[in-house]
């Protein structure tokens, strides 16, 4: 027969249950009833924050239907084996119930649905009522009490009333009430919202957090469904229990709670690798999906609708007037983007659907969440200057967290000024603090104000400070990572780069500091070298003997890639040409593309030879057409490829012939060149 699971994927209020099959033996049932059965009296010591007089009830009417089902030795032949299948399919859907009656972080939410959940418990009472009605008790081998207690609980299944017990009703309709004073820009009394996380148990900021979680859960599903029915009350929900977090809960050891990553590393490296215009403007996010505006702008279309949704009748870059809201395709950047995304390995729906979630976050999903966040980052922009350091430092994660995936929420705490008391808890000599400061500073940084205002508060100095000496690894590479933030804006390139210890400091984090963190300086480096005044600085620093040590020394595949990338940023211009040639980097070169079987690592030592060949002369073509193992690789290009590695590939190939004074290619190979031209002229 098919087991019921426990479906620890499930949703919540969601039933998956299963009817037993139909070839099942009846005593594989009765097994399968009676364990089913145990499970839902063991909840009887369960603590109930909702439906408390529901659920006892429907474990103590499932509890004397075990008594029944334990006394069966088998299920005899003449019974029906359809009801027994019924009995169980209903008693897999209590089991799920009461499974999200007692979850933990979930509370909230339970108390909310109550109505629903009543509901729900009737239906399922009248099924088991249904099952007992054409159970023939007359033909079963138990005692007549036992008889006499099955149809007592059928009787009284068919009649008991499921209600919502009246302590969830009125503590529903007082979270509803502080919605409504959120919505109406009122802050609630504290006094008020206490009795709710009282009662529901919710004792504790981490209680509060997994509650939080849930919610955040609960609404990505629902957007990546496309159904935001619910997502007006779920923000609003967020929105009381944040507060509730950083306003109620005072007491927390932020040591304990900093095990989430800052930030997807991929995403930042494509980022940097694109020019600006590859992000959208609203949500700096790559654009999967890029249109153009009336004004020549282009957005991404998630983000540009979000705003035209929010009644915005403006364009966000320039501030003109919309002539129209028509948002035209923009395919040509589009295709360049995937194409980009191809050759990195990177999964583009993986990147659509995060550019989607956090371009969701431009306008917040209710005013209720948005006057909530807004008292909220007042609260905690008041701790950061007046707190105490134990505050401050709380103060500080609660920023960390508020701003780390919603764009609205970084907005609010940017505009509130917490930007300038962060910057100043960075000469802390607390671990703890220092690492939460600077990593509110890099969700912050994510925003074109944010950036502004690190910039204007004179923030570079006090994050090279820590990108130099900071307390811990972590505190390093989330420093590295706002450098590489701020170099993302055109105009802050050239001064970051002027600053005589920027520089240095990455090329001392690729050296020393952890696989993120190597990572992260990296990146910052060739957001750095988008300027064209920082090559020599980043030449000078030792870069390119640093980055040519790591190609072989790492131990990860996307740090070697990584540092073939900026070789070959460093490879365009003569000066990072020669100092290549002095690192020996051409014999590492020629090896990555013979033994590596990523086409984008191929691509990368391609475009570096390339740049070689330029800048470098024959000595560098002189030293790879003594290598006829290198056209194999080169040719694996010409089929698997992208089609701009397919060009870099074709046009090296050529160098190499003329170089020996060869024809170009032998007849076959001739005519695959030709249908290599012909594909890209089309």
């Amino acid at each position: 027969m098919t087991r019921y699971s426990n479906h620890d994927h499930r949703r919540l209020l969601s039933s998956p249950a299963v009817f037993p099959c139909r070839d099942v033996s009846p005593s594989t049932l009765l097994t399968s009833l009676i364990s089913l059965s145990l499970d839902i009296c063991n909840f009887q010591s369960r603590f109930f924050p909702t439906q408390k007089r529901n659920a006892r009830e429907i474990i103590r009417q499932v509890s004397i239907i075990l008594i029944f089902l334990q006394e069966l030795a088998e299920i005899p032949k003449q019974s029906p084996v359809l009801c027994f299948s019924e009995l169980h399919f209903s008693f897999q859907k209590i089991l799920f119930l009461l499974q999200d009656c007692t979850r933990d972080g979930a509370r909230l939410w339970m108390l909310m649905k109550s109505q629903y959940v009543a509901s729900e418990f009737r239906v399922l009472i009248r099924g088991v009522a249904t099952a007992l009605d054409v159970l023939p008790l007359h033909w079963m081998k138990v005692c007549g009490e036992v008889k006499e207690l099955v149809e007592l609980v059928a009787n009284q299944a068919r009649k008991v009333k499921f209600e919502v017990p009246r302590d969830d009703e009125e503590n529903s309709k007082r979270v509803r009430s502080i919605l409504r004073q959120f919505e109406k820009g009122v802050e609630p009394d504290v006094a008020d919202m206490k009795p709710v996380l009282d009662y529901l148990e919710i004792k504790t900021w981490a209680d509060c957090n997994n509650e939080i979680e849930f919610f955040l859960d609960e609404m990505h599903f629902q957007r990546s469904e496309c159904d935001e029915r619910e997502v007006p009350l779920l923000s609003g929900l967020i929105g009381f229990l944040s507060y509730c977090r950083g306003v109620i809960f005072e007491t927390h050891d932020c040591r304990k709670h900093t095990d989430f990553s800052e930030g997807t590393y991929s995403s930042e490296m494509i980022k940097c690798m694109n020019p600006e215009d590859f992000r959208c403007p609203i949500s700096l996010e790559l654009m999967m999906d890029p249109v153009t505006v009336s004004t020549g702008q282009t957005y991404d279309r998630t983000s540009i609708q979000q705003w035209l949704k929010s009644g915005n009748k403006i364009c966000p870059k320039t501030g003109a007037k919309l002539k129209n809201t028509d948002l035209i395709p923009n395919t040509a950047l589009r295709k360049l983007i995937q194409q980009l995304c191809v050759a990195k390995g990177v999964s583009l729906t993986k990147l659509n659907n995060q550019s989607c979630d956090i371009a969701k976050t431009i306008v917040p999903g209710s005013p209720a969440a948005a006057h909530a966040t807004q008292f909220l980052s007042w609260f905690l922009a008041r701790r950061l200057v007046f707190g105490t350091m134990e505050e401050k430092n709380k103060a500080a994660y609660e920023i960390r967290l508020l701003a780390r995936s919603n764009i609205f929420n970084r907005s609010c705490l940017i505009q509130v000024g917490t930007v300038s008391p962060l910057l100043l808890l960075l000469s802390t000599r607390d671990n703890s603090t220092q690492e939460n400061s600077i990593a509110a500073l890099l969700k912050l940084s994510k925003h074109n104000k944010g950036k502004e205002a690190i910039i204007e508060n004179g923030g570079l100095k006090s994050i090279v400070t820590v990108l130099k000496k900071g307390l811990s690894p972590e505190s390093r590479q989330i420093a590295a990572a706002i450098i590489f933030y701020l170099a993302s804006v055109k105009q802050h390139r050239k001064s970051i780069g002027e600053n005589p210890e920027v520089i240095p400091c990455l090329v001392e984090l690729m050296k020393e500091g952890t696989t993120c963190g190597k990572k992260h300086a990296m990146v910052a480096i060739f957001g750095l070298l988008l300027n064209t005044s920082n090559h020599k600085r980043v030449i000078e620093a030792n870069t390119v003997q640093v980055l040519v040590d790591m190609l072989t020394s790492s131990e990860k595949d996307d740090v070697a890639t990584d540092s073939l990338t900026v070789l070959g940023a460093l490879a365009e211009n003569s000066e990072g040409a020669e100092a290549m040639m002095k690192a020996s980097a051409l014999p590492q070169i020629i090896g990555i593309l013979k033994s590596t079987g990523k086409n984008s690592g191929k691509e990368h030592c391609v475009s570096i030879l390339l740049s070689l060949c330029v800048n470098g002369g024959e000595d560098v073509i002189g030293v790879m057409a003594k290598d006829p193992s290198i056209m194999a690789s080169l040719y694996s290009l010409l089929t698997d490829g992208t089609s701009r590695a397919t060009k870099k590939a074709r046009f090296l190939i050529r160098i190499l012939h003329e170089f020996n004074e060869k024809p170009i290619c032998s007849v076959a190979e001739q005519q695959t060149l030709e249908v290599i031209d012909l594909l890209g002229r089309n």
